[in-house]
């Protein structure tokens, strides 16, 4: 966590949070079990607009949870996503990929 919060620090990001997921494979050694540092398991935040005590805009899935929490989404029910939800997130996903990287992604 530290070195990728270093790495984006200079960057103008914050890395608020992440989450790994660890398991143990069949000899006993200690697996990552998951992708990391990715804008679905980690939220990134614009360190130039960070203030204490309020919801904080985010390069990541935060839009999406946003969303699904304003129609009520019961996370049972299957929905169809507008297409301008889909378009603004994969938006966020690209910018941060290109905050992070200086590249633009392969798509």
């Amino acid at each position: 966590y530290s070195a990728i919060a270093a790495y984006a620090a200079p960057r103008g990001i914050l890395l608020a949070d992440t989450k790994m997921e660890f398991g143990v494979d069949p000899r006993g050694e200690l697996v990552l079990g998951d992708e990391c540092f990715t804008p679905d398991c980690s939220r990134y935040w614009p360190a130039d607009s960070y203030e204490v005590g309020r919801e904080q805009d985010s390069y990541d899935k935060q839009y999406l949870r946003n969303y699904l929490l304003s129609i009520g989404f019961d996370k049972k029910t299957p929905l169809r996503l507008p297409e301008e939800v889909i378009a603004n997130t994969a938006e966020k996903y690209v910018h941060i990929f290109k905050l992070l990287t200086g590249h633009e992604p392969l798509l």
